[in-house]
């Protein structure tokens, strides 16, 4: 039997929690490995392509997650309510959510790209890119803000596949256009056989080219209903007041997402304060932490998934068990894994660059925050908790506290000489100053979360709510979803 388990075969309010919660994050982490894979494979050629163009793609991918995150509580909402739906056995409504999350996340993404792309260039200037670095940077961007909606439409797809409790499908499209991007990059940046030298704007285009063909896929699974959730026609008419249950859940969870994106970017103000090697090993320190994190990231949506079907059919002690068991095996398994990282991280930033300098910057960044990988690992298990229980207001206060209240005031701070002390390299500036910062907000947010989830306010109800809509179902159980 295949490890990986269609929705059919996979109930989540029964039976144990460690099988089901690994059938529904395998998928996951394999769909994440393969979305990273367009980041690495941008990383990797445009590095061979010229360090000024490496340095450029770290400027930009925060920038893309800012974009991202901004309509991201879109496909968080709609997830969440999918899920609640799944697991009270709401078909009907659970359809209906999906349908008006899928129109808003696009309307949203068309009207975001549109009023980005102006002032691109002038964000990534006040971020701190160079002459050297601009102008490749707002290429990049450009592009990317243009083809937004492609890439919101992926996303929001996957989200509600996994809110169904189906994750396999998405996996499956991820990798045929994650092979069309591979292939694409090295033609298009480099100028390789009829293709003409685009640099680091090629690795743009053909990023939003591959999420342009896993969109229409998606839509066409969803619209046939053969697999996880259905989409229909007359339900994506948009309906203002059910926009407001999805932002009641969704804002919150992009607040979360954008303080992530913002903090980083407000880091990227102080990395770039130092030289252009210590820009190019962030990005690639970046770019690794973004695969050794995938368990993390793919395990919380699993408990998003399990805690928002358990808590529609109102089993809270096992939404519970479900966030303990997550949080303990990723403190162990990433744990494990920074613990190797420590002691090797030079042959990993090799594999991106072979510029001296680079190298041993992007060595000791490594070095500096593997410890603390595991810590990483419960805070994500319960903010995925948080989420699931529709409290993503709860989720976004933990990550800012983190991000923004921790990591960035410490990187700042111990990095540029402000303090007034002697003790080691504290009061002069240097960069060890922001490695520390990774440590310390990891290690603090990981407690945060894991106190906050043992006080129990994420059991206070679900957030499927007894709307008009709602209620004209309980009313006639046959009423037709898309005349609300």
């Amino acid at each position: 039997m295949s490890f990986f388990k269609g929705q059919e075969e996979l109930n989540l309010t029964e039976g144990g929690i460690v099988k089901p919660l690994l059938f529904l994050s395998l998928p996951i982490v394999v769909t994440n490995l393969m979305q990273t894979a367009y980041n690495l494979a941008d990383t990797f050629w445009l590095g061979q392509y010229s360090t000024e163009a490496l340095a450029a793609i770290s400027f930009a991918f925060p920038m893309v997650f800012l974009l991202i995150s901004l309509g991201m509580g879109l496909s968080v909402a709609g997830s969440v309510l999918v899920a609640q739906h799944t697991g009270a056995d709401e078909t009907e409504q659970a359809e209906y959510a999906a349908s008006q999350t899928v129109s808003f996340a696009f309307i949203a993404s068309a009207v975001l790209g549109a009023v980005g792309y102006p002032f691109v260039r002038e964000f990534l200037a006040f971020l701190g890119a160079s002459p050297a670095v601009l102008p490749g940077a707002t290429a990049y961007m450009q592009v990317v803000a243009l083809g937004l909606p492609f890439m919101f439409g992926f996303f929001v797809f996957i989200s509600l596949m996994r809110g169904a409790g189906d994750t396999i499908t998405p996996m499956l499209v991820m990798f045929g256009t994650v092979v069309i991007n591979v292939v694409l990059d090295p033609f298009l940046i480099n100028g390789w056989w009829a293709f003409p030298e685009l640099g680091i704007q090629g690795a743009a285009i053909a990023t939003v080219f591959s999420r342009a063909l896993a969109m229409a896929v998606g839509l066409a699974i969803m619209l046939s209903g053969t697999r996880g959730i259905q989409i229909n026609l007359a339900d994506m008419k948009p309906d203002l007041e059910y926009l407001r249950k999805i932002l009641r859940i969704g804002v919150p969870a992009s607040i979360e997402g954008t303080g992530r994106a913002l903090s980083i970017n407000a880091l990227l103000i102080v990395v770039g304060l130092f030289s252009t090697s210590v820009v190019a090993a962030f990005g690639i320190g970046t770019r690794v932490f973004s695969v050794i994190f995938l368990p993390a990231i793919a395990v919380a949506r699993g408990v998003e998934t399990m805690t928002g079907q358990n808590v529609g059919a109102g089993k809270y002690d096992r939404a519970q068990e479900a966030n303990y068991v997550a949080a303990k095996g990723l403190f162990g398994v990433l744990g494990v894994a920074g613990v190797a990282i420590f002691f090797v991280p030079t042959p990993i930033v090799s594999v991106f660059t072979d510029d001296p300098a680079v190298l041993d910057i992007g060595a000791e960044f490594l070095r500096y925050v593997a410890l603390s990988f595991g810590f990483i690992g419960i805070q994500r298990a319960f903010t995925g908790g948080f989420r699931g229980a529709g409290k993503t207001l709860i989720a976004a206060a933990i990550s800012i506290a983190a991000l923004a209240v921790v990591r960035l005031p410490v990187a700042y701070v111990a990095s540029q000489g402000v303090l007034p002390t002697d003790f080691w390299f504290l009061g002069q500036p240097d960069v060890r100053g922001i490695w520390i910062a990774f440590f310390a907000s990891n290690v603090i947010g990981a407690v945060i979360a894991w106190l906050w989830f043992r006080r129990g306010t994420w059991r206070e109800g679900d957030v499927r709510g007894t709307d008009e809509h709602n209620q004209l179902e309980a009313d006639d159980p046959g009423a037709t979803t898309g005349d609300d």
